[in-house]
């Protein structure tokens, strides 16, 4: 198995050196040179057997030699050793043909842990093999640095910096990252959005002789690791509410920033996987919605809303379902995010905006909306839900998407990770689990920057001749 840049001027690696690099060098996403396929027997096969045996399955086709099945089976195990709930993915109904599938009972009780327990692992066995050091750089919008450090904390040859917008972030996620006891984590608030941190981890990337020099890697969702652990529970759920014969598989309806855990849909399909569409949810930063709805992808200025890991504004993994909508067109990927990169917009044709449209379709909710939907889900069920999963079930409500096949909402993150939010819609205050406790007694330690990429580049220089 080889992996290829969205942006075609880089050469073809293998899974491990694709995990250890993160972005392509020509600032392209890697995928799979071509997709395995799983026929209908096999992703049936799937129903009733324990998602790690899934996890391997899945991510086998995708690792190829890279790792033996022994050491994939170890690095699985262990990683979902720690979830509490043995399902790891479990589908939970609240309404008829309306399923929770709750992917939050890993360490940092979000959906991130999934893949990320998993990318750990496989990083720390890849950088031993190989004999070198590593430092990880990723920008978050809440959950994907806890889950970062929750992956990497501790470990040797590898020194993690983290920046997440400065009070953009609930207090809850803040404490999860700066509460971290690791030596080896720096976090940095920067005083900007998201896309500002998102920005400066680019830049850095593009910088090659630094990150060649520091060896530079990133763990979020651009590193398509991620994105094959994700994967997995589509096949998982759809496994469990087949078959479908002679359906176009469930819909799976996804709340989404920067549009990972949708694009792992999209990878399913592409694997064989039978899905009637995946429904992208957006909050008030509506790109995505605008995009697919209108077909102009432009950004704008990143609001603040109570579903603070969607406050974003440039989705860095639209690339791939653009790469994927041309027909793999290298060349046309690579002009048109110079397009975007160069004037913040970019207007999709006809043709690409149809063949986004055969797997995807887009609704948007505010805070009212997701307010409602988290009050009505505690009324009819009893179930609390965070701000996240609010605007995926609101968008689920509000376009009366059932059908005759079952509708999935991605429910992302634990609601006592957002119990300002929670309490507000129900006027209840969600119970902490007491893996969270730890982090809101926790002291704090983070360092505080302008939104500017030299200063970023200045700290990690100053740190790692320390490390």
């Amino acid at each position: 198995m080889r992996y290829l840049s969205t942006r075609g001027a880089s050469p073809l690696i293998s899974f491990a050196d694709m995990l250890l690099a993160g972005l392509a060098p020509d600032g392209g996403l890697y995928l799979p040179e071509s997709w395995p396929q799983f026929s209908a027997t096999e992703i049936a096969a799937f129903k009733g057997k324990p998602y790690p045996d899934v996890a391997e399955a899945v991510m086998g086709r995708l690792i190829g030699d890279s790792f033996s099945p022994a050491e994939l089976h170890a690095d699985i195990a262990a990683a979902y050793s720690s979830f509490t709930d043995p399902r790891i993915a479990p589908l939970r109904q609240i309404g008829p043909d309306l399923y929770l599938m709750e992917l939050f009972h890993g360490p940092t009780l979000a959906f991130k842990d999934v893949a990320m327990q998993i990318l750990g692992r496989l990083f720390a066995r890849a950088l031993k093999r190989q004999g070198g050091r590593a430092t990880v750089l990723a920008a978050t919008s809440g959950d994907t640095g806890s889950a970062a450090i929750a992956a990497l904390g501790g470990l040797e040859n590898i020194e993690v910096f983290v920046l997440h917008p400065k009070g953009r972030v609930s207090e809850v996620q803040r404490r999860q990252m700066t509460t971290a006891p690791y030596a080896n984590v720096h976090n940095i608030a920067v005083e900007g959005t998201f896309d500002d941190a998102q920005a400066i981890v680019k830049a850095l990337f593009a910088e090659t002789d630094f990150a060649r020099a520091v060896s530079l890697t990133a763990v979020n969702s651009i590193n398509f690791a991620r994105i094959a652990a994700q994967a997995v529970y589509y096949f998982t759920a759809a496994a469990e509410l087949g078959p479908f014969e002679g359906k176009g598989g469930p819909v799976f309806v996804v709340p989404t920033g920067n549009f990972g855990d949708v694009f792992a849909g999209e990878a399913a399909m592409r694997m064989g996987l039978p899905v009637d569409k995946l429904w992208v949810a957006t909050n008030s930063n509506d790109i995505m919605a605008r995009a697919l709805n209108e077909g102009v992808y432009a950004a704008g200025k990143a609001q603040p809303t109570l579903s603070p890991s969607m406050d974003i504004q440039v989705a860095s993994n639209f690339e791939r379902a653009l790469f994927e909508a041309s027909g793999r067109d290298a060349n046309w990927t690579r002009e048109q995010m110079a397009t975007f990169g160069a004037e913040g917009s970019l207007v999709l044709s006809p043709p690409i905006l149809a063949a986004l449209r055969t797997r995807y379709a887009a609704a948007r909710a505010d805070d009212t909306e997701t307010l409602a939907a988290i009050a009505r889900v505690e009324r009819e069920t009893g179930q609390l839900i965070d701000p996240h999963t609010g605007v995926a079930v609101a968008a689920a409500f509000n376009l009366k998407l059932r059908k005759k096949v079952p509708v999935v909402v991605l429910s992302t993150a634990h609601p006592a990770k957002f119990p300002a939010a929670v309490n507000q819609a129900t006027g209840r205050i969600p119970e902490v689990p007491p893996r969270l406790k730890a982090a809101l007694e926790g002291d704090e330690n983070c360092s505080v920057m302008a939104a500017e990429k030299g200063l970023v580049r200045g700290l990690i220089e100053a740190i790692l001749p320390r490390s």
